[in-house]
């Protein structure tokens, strides 16, 4: 399959969280090994495991928990909406739009929309919020037959999708399909020289079955009949880019921009078209695990007292390959209520309300979405009052007060 860019070993997928009850069953693990082609430098996961049984019923993740999130999304709206004349006569269509957390920005402006969105609890979720959203996997199949149903997008949105599809040549076949012949697509995805440069392993799981860069997604939608025409680099989940694509044979509607260019010669420069890139990520994910262990054994040795914050996809592959237990972390704060008074998959740490940060009042808090370090430590500003510090692992090991 090419040259293995990191192995992650065995673990569960990252958002199959369990129940009390459910502790005693037997857990399902499956590979995280990552591979590098050596033509063309996609990076990919072998399909151990498939897509609709990691999206299922039970899946909850939830987008709309992150304030930062939600005003990013909320930002991307206005902009997008005035940058291309999006109006009540368009149709704005979103691939993946969970619980409507973007496609609600739309729709309070009386811009029509549709979500496509395969797990059920979170279209439900959105549906109440009266986002007409479909319960479906978007493919080229899914496509042909939605097109017949009704109009062809104006607007194609995906944000953190493009990376969860486990045939993105089939996926991007699809868009094609489904954008109307003047229309316009965009999707964010985590740029790989981020997770490379900044070692963001973490990154890393079953979800996530590619892992992108511009020059590798360029070449995909070019193949299929899709021109990207602008490019934003983003600082979203620890650096992402937002490309802007339409029809090929619509080049002189929207030209090119330099942004395209000039990134796809910075991946080239920093030498992402070379196999010699790649080498050595597995030995800076074990300095990682390494050193992150080490702390959390010494505070323990201390007597102190150890919580983390976020009930993440990140956090549970930094958990589950260092193997840290309940033994290092007590208990995981989440404000999603749905993860709440569950555990997670793998390790089986408890996740708790906020509540129990009050009250347990730890010595460290160990943040595991890392990428809103700044909005986690500000909404715990009142751990200062009993001298409690936060930990981050990534890009290194770093002690901040509070």
């Amino acid at each position: 399959m090419g040259f293995v860019f990191i192995d992650l070993y065995n673990s569960p997928p990252s958002n199959s969280f369990l129940t009390k009850e459910q502790l005693s069953d037997e857990e399902k693990y499956f590979p995280l090994k990552i591979f590098v082609c050596e033509n063309c430098f996609l990076v990919q996961a072998g399909e151990y495991k498939k897509a609709n049984e990691i999206f299922d019923k039970d899946y909850i993740y939830f987008s709309s928990y992150s304030k930062s999130w939600l005003k990013h999304c909320e930002d991307y709206a206005e902009k997008i909406i005035s940058r291309f004349g999006i109006n009540n006569e368009s149709l704005v269509m979103e691939i993946a739009s969970n619980d409507g957390y973007l496609l609600q920005f739309f729709n309070n402006k009386n811009i029509p929309v549709l979500g496509i969105e395969p797990t059920a609890g979170t279209a439900k979720v959105a549906v109440t919020k009266g986002i007409n959203t479909i319960v479906e996997f978007f493919s080229e199949s899914f496509a042909k037959r939605l097109i017949t149903q009704n109009s062809k997008a104006d607007l194609l949105i995906g944000n953190n999708v493009l990376a969860h599809v486990p045939d993105i040549n089939d996926f991007v076949k699809g868009l094609k399909i489904a954008l109307k012949q003047d229309g316009v697509i965009t999707m964010e995805f985590p740029h790989l020289q981020k997770l490379v440069e900044e070692n963001q392993f973490d990154t890393i799981y079953h979800e996530h079955f590619s892992y992108l860069s511009l020059t590798t997604v360029d070449n995909i939608f070019d193949v299929h009949g899709l021109s990207i025409f602008d490019v934003d680099e983003l600082p979203t989940h620890g650096g992402s880019l937002r490309i802007y694509a339409q029809h090929k044979e619509n080049n002189n509607l929207r030209p090119g921009e330099n942004n395209v260019q000039n990134l796809k010669e910075k991946e080239a420069a920093a030498g992402m078209k070379e196999i010699n890139y790649y080498k050595g990520f597995q030995e800076k994910a074990n300095k990682i695990k390494y050193d992150l262990l080490e702390f959390l054994i010494a505070q323990k040795k201390k007597g102190k007292k150890i919580a983390a914050y976020g009930a993440a996809a990140k956090g549970n592959t930094m958990l589950n390959y260092s193997g840290i237990r309940s033994d290092l972390i007590n208990f995981v704060v989440d404000a999603s209520p749905y993860k709440q008074n569950k555990f997670l998959p793998g390790s089986h740490i408890p996740v708790m309300s906020e509540a129990e940060l009050k009250e347990f009042r730890p010595d460290f808090i160990l943040i595991l979405p890392w990428n809103i370090r700044d909005e986690i430590i500000d909404q715990l500003h009142y751990a200062k009052e009993w001298k409690a510090r936060f930990v981050t692992a990534i890009p290194e090991l770093k002690i901040i007060q509070s």
